[in-house]
């Protein structure tokens, strides 16, 4: 699994990979630097003062011999001091373009990763947004995006150096007293194995806080979105009872995290002191008895000072790389969840055409099916209302036309097209859908209507409010079309939610038309006037009308009505008044309850 998730990581890496290979090689110069100053330190003690062998190159030391040797040296000390600060300063400027171009590639790969996520999201089924969580979905876009970009920042280089050091102090370090040597790295396997165990042992509570966090955020994310439902209904005190519990429960498992982390580097620590007092007594008292020299001393000194911390750290680059993991597991999760398809072949056929349910059979996740044998035909340019109880399968038949969902058995054909042969792009660009509860975008009004056309003028915004029953409306808003209408549309009512949706459906002039109870929340004379518009404009345009006003139903060509998944009755309004069943008795009822309500009003 881990070998599958960094081979994803390398193909993030396509745009990066360039910077990555200067920051490896800028490491390379950092340490070589860094290494070399305590052996120009060593040489100018030994050699320069104490007329031991120079311990450098041949061509470097054929140079200084021809300069005048140790005793040039010896009455020169500012030569090494000039020679460390250009060194210091060479070290200076690789260390700024490793840590330059490390931060480049970083934000690099996480700018393909968030592109890369959310391309992807945007071609998931709708079946899985509906099941996902929101605010989990947010987490993996996020925060996992940015666990990757602080390893590939900070802890990808972390490794390189460590591995560059350690190479380059064994070769030195071994050249000048090999037992010294085992003396002075002999603790550093047990800090790596300290490392990999706690690298094993970490992940899995990386994953458990990955999970808590991630179901925090969806607490929260599910508050704030349905604030108004709070307030209305004073579940201030249930909502909060909700989110301490999450609060909590990340706590707890952020503290044993925690704990951890407080384990390891502890031991660590304690490991990386003894170590250190082994190579301070060891090289005191081979340097005492004449086994190394006082400059070897100190290149021994030096290096296991150096090397000693870098190592300990490995135990952090660890951690972070299962951290990493853990969020790229995350990511991959949906990345290699597959996108939706149009199938082999997808056709582009014309959609003003028949649209006949055959024996139509749908059920979601395997469940009892919604839908039951259903069969009927709608002529191309006819108006279809349809009718049922809650349930009944209204609004999975929406859900069809628009595959959305395909059908479990039976078929759906537009002209003679079986649908899942057609292309589902060209499908919902042909056939507009408005829903009861329109979702508008924290834009102005003028935005939102036009959000489903590239390009649009004002007159076509203003002709399709007008068919909507929104122009008036607007216009005495004080910045008209300009009005931000607030996230999700807070700012509107419910109704001028539904006609700004209304306007953006038709705007499109699309071939079929699907109202999804979508004039619930508008007055009766406000619906019967955008109901007379939609009947001029819509000529030739296949509607579907789903509404339980008899009032809105009654002027379609055709009424179709379903009862637990199955077409009981169909035909027109006065066909349906005369027939006993679920239309006529829901057109009694709500006419019983008009003439109370204008015996009422009568009375008052």
């Amino acid at each position: 699994m881990n070998r599958y998730r960094l081979k994803a990581l390398w193909g993030f890496m396509s745009g990066a990979r360039m910077y990555y290979l200067i920051a490896v090689a800028s490491s390379l110069l950092t340490e070589c630097f860094a290494f070399a100053m305590p052996l120009i330190i060593s040489n100018t003690v030994d050699y320069g003062l104490n007329g031991k062998p120079l311990r450098a190159p041949a061509f470097i030391a054929q140079w200084i011999e021809g300069l005048g040797g140790a005793p040039m040296l010896a009455r020169n000390l500012w030569i090494p001091g000039v020679l460390l600060v250009c060194v210091m300063l060479l070290q200076g400027v690789f260390m700024f373009l490793r840590g330059r171009t490390v931060s480049m590639g970083a934000e690099t790969v996480a700018r393909s990763m968030r592109n890369r996520l959310y391309d992807h999201l945007q071609r998931l089924p709708y079946d899985y947004h509906v099941k996902a969580e929101t605010g989990d979905l947010i987490q993996r876009s996020t925060t996992d995006v940015e666990t990757v970009r602080r390893f590939f920042s900070a802890q990808f280089i972390q490794a390189v150096r460590m591995i560059v050091m350690l190479a380059l102090a064994l070769g030195i370090l071994l050249s000048i007293h090999p037992l010294m040597t085992l003396y002075s790295l002999a603790l550093i396997p047990f800090i790596v194995a300290s490392c990999m165990w706690f690298f094993k042992r970490i992940q899995k509570q990386f994953a458990v806080v990955e999970e808590a966090d991630g179901h925090l955020s969806t607490v929260m994310q599910e508050n704030l979105t349905g604030v108004r439902v709070v307030r209305a209904f004073g579940r201030e005190r249930f909502e909060l009872a909700k989110f301490s519990v999450a609060n909590r429960d990340i706590r707890d498992k952020s503290i044993r995290l925690t704990r951890f982390f407080a384990f390891f580097w502890s031991s660590s620590d304690m490991i990386v002191i003894i170590q250190q007092l082994v190579t301070l007594l060891v090289g005191v008292w081979y340097a005492a008895s004449g086994a190394i020299t006082l400059g070897d001393y100190i290149v021994f000194n030096s290096y296991v000072g150096m090397l000693l911390w870098p190592v300990r750290q490995f135990g952090r680059v660890l951690s972070d790389m299962g951290r990493m993991l853990i969020a790229m597991g995350r990511i991959d999760e949906v990345l290699k969840t597959p996108a939706e398809d149009s199938g082999d072949d997808p056709q582009a056929p014309p959609i003003d055409r028949d649209i006949v349910f055959d024996r139509v059979t749908f059920g979601y996740d395997d469940k009892e099916p919604v839908l039951r044998e259903l069969s009927f035909t709608v002529k191309a340019g006819e108006t279809v209302a349809l009718l049922g109880t809650t349930g009944s399968g209204k609004s999975t038949i929406m859900h069809l036309m628009q595959r959305l969902y395909d059908a479990d058995e039976g078929r759906i054909t537009i002209g003679g097209v079986d649908i899942r042969r057609i292309d589902k792009a060209h499908l919902r660009r042909r056939v507009g859908i408005v829903l009861q509860e329109p979702f508008l975008y924290s834009r102005t009004i003028r935005e939102n209507i036009g959000i489903t056309k590239d390009s649009i003028c004002d007159e076509e915004v203003a002709d399709a409010a007008r068919v909507a029953c929104l122009h008036d409306v607007v216009e005495e808003f004080e910045k008209g079309y300009d009005t931000l209408v607030g996230e999700r549309g807070v700012t509107l009512s419910g109704g001028q939610k539904q006609r700004v949706a209304i306007a953006r459906t038709i705007i499109r002039d699309c071939d079929v038309l699907i109202f999804d109870d979508s004039l619930s929340a508008v007055d009766t004379h406000t619906d019967a006037i955008i109901r007379s518009e939609l009947r001029r404009r819509r000529k030739g345009i296949t509607t579907f009308i789903i509404s339980h006003r008899i009032s809105t139903l009654k002027e379609a060509d055709r009424i179709l009505v379903l009862e637990d998944g199955r077409l009981t009755q169909q035909g027109t309004h006065e066909e349906l008044i005369n027939t006993d069943g679920l239309y006529r008795r829901v057109w009694s009822l709500q006419a019983s309850l008009e003439a109370d309500m204008e015996r009422e009003a009568i009375s008052v």
